[in-house]
C-alpha cells in the first residue's frame, strides 16, 4: 500500500496539487481524483485501492470501526527525500465515504516574487513582512490561493516571532508556532490570550469565518500586532463589508486596517501559475471610509480578470 501511496503523491507534487480526493463505494471500488489547473482529474484506478482507503485510515491513525463517523487524523512521509505532512479526512456519504488527503507542507519553495506579475502588486506585498502593527486581509473565492499567498508572505519575515491560529492548520512550518483552534478545546479567544503571553510580532489567523474570529482578528491589531489573515469575498470592497457584516465595529476596522487584496489564479502561455489582485492600501482604504467609493484610477478585480483574459492568460 505505501507503494501506491508513494505513486499518488509524487503525481500530485507534480502538479502542485495539494488536495487528493478518495471516494470509497459500498461495492469497495474507489475512486481516486486531483484538481488540477482548476479542473478535476480522475487518477488511474488500482486493483487495491480501496484497501489504499483503510491504510491511510491506519496511518492517520483513525478508528476504521467507525468509518460512518467524520474523523481527521495526520501523519508524515518522505517522497524521495522530501517529507511531506499529511491530513486525512473522513466522512460518510449516501452510498459512499469520502476521503480528502491534504499535503500540508506543499507551498514550500513559493516567493513573492512568484505569486504575481504586477510590479505594483509585488511591491505592495514586500512592504507587509516589515509592518509593525495593523491587520491585512487576503480574500477571494475559494481555490484562488488565498493560503499561498499569505504563507508566502510570512515566509519573506526575518528576526520575528510569528504566531498562528488555524482552523485547521493548512500548512506546516517550522518557524512558526502553530495552534490549531477547535470548540472543544481552544477557540479563538483563549487562542489569543494564550499566544499574548508568548509576545507574538505576527499573528495569522488562517480564515476569517465568524464574528468571534473578526473581532479577535481586530482586537489582536488594536494591540499593536501585525495580523494577516484570509476572508471569503469577490472584491476588497466586499472584504470590508464582510468585516462589519460579521460585527466588527467600523471606527475600530477603519484604524485598523493598513491592506486588502482580492485575488484569482490564472495560468500563462508557458504553463504557470500565475495571480491577478486588486488591491487597497492604506491611502485606499481611508478614501473609501471616507469617500465610500474606490479611488479614482483603480482597478477592480473584474476589469484585471477580463484584461487578463484578453492577454491569453486562462482562469483556473
Amino acid at each position: 500500500m505505501n507503494e501506491r501511496l508513494l505513486e499518488i503523491l509524487r503525481i500530485a507534487l507534480a502538479y502542485r496539487v495539494s488536495d487528493i480526493h478518495f471516494s470509497l463505494s459500498e461495492n469497495g471500488s474507489t475512486l481516486i481524483e486531483m484538481r488540477v489547473d482548476g479542473k478535476i482529474r480522475q487518477l488511474k484506478s488500482g486493483e487495491k485501492d480501496g484497501r489504499l482507503f483503510h491504510y491511510l485510515m491506519y496511518r492517520a491513525n483513525l478508528d476504521v470501526s467507525s468509518v460512518f463517523e467524520p474523523q481527521t487524523g495526520s501523519f508524515e512521509i518522505t517522497v524521495d527525500g522530501v517529507r511531506l505532512s499529511l491530513r486525512f479526512a473522513i466522512m460518510s456519504a449516501w452510498q459512499r465515504t469520502s476521503g480528502v488527503l491534504r499535503i500540508l507542507n506543499s507551498t514550500s519553495g513559493i516567493t513573492i516574487d512568484s505569486l504575481s506579475k504586477d510590479e505594483t502588486v509585488l511591491g505592495w506585498m514586500k512592504r507587509i513582512p516589515d509592518m509593525k502593527n495593523g491587520l491585512i486581509i487576503f480574500s477571494g473565492p475559494t481555490g484562488s490561493g488565498k493560503t499561498t499567498a499569505l504563507y508566502t508572505i510570512l515566509d519573506a519575515v526575518k528576526e520575528r516571532k510569528i504566531f498562528t491560529l488555524e482552523d485547521p492548520v493548512e500548512v506546516i512550518h517550522e518557524n512558526y508556532v502553530q495552534l490549531q483552534v477547535n470548540e472543544k478545546q481552544m477557540g479563538y479567544a483563549e487562542g489569543i490570550r494564550q499566544l499574548m503571553r508568548h509576545d507574538p510580532d505576527i499573528i495569522m489567523i488562517g480564515e476569517i469565518r465568524d464574528s468571534l474570529a473578526a473581532n479577535m482578528a481586530v482586537r489582536s491589531a488594536l494591540t499593536g500586532h501585525l495580523v494577516v489573515t484570509s476572508l471569503h469575498s469577490f472584491s476588497c470592497v466586499g472584504a470590508i463589508g464582510r468585516m462589519l457584516e460579521l460585527g466588527v465595529e467600523r471606527a475600530a476596522l477603519r484604524s485598523v486596517l493598513r491592506g486588502v487584496s482580492n485575488q484569482r489564479l490564472f495560468m500563462d502561455a508557458q504553463g504557470k501559475r500565475t495571480g491577478i489582485y486588486e488591491c487597497l492600501d492604506e491611502n485606499g482604504i481611508a478614501y473609501w471610509f471616507e469617500k465610500q467609493s474606490l479611488p479614482e484610477g483603480f482597478k477592480d478585480i473584474e476589469t484585471k480578470i477580463a484584461e487578463a483574459a484578453s492577454g491569453g492568460l486562462k482562469l483556473l
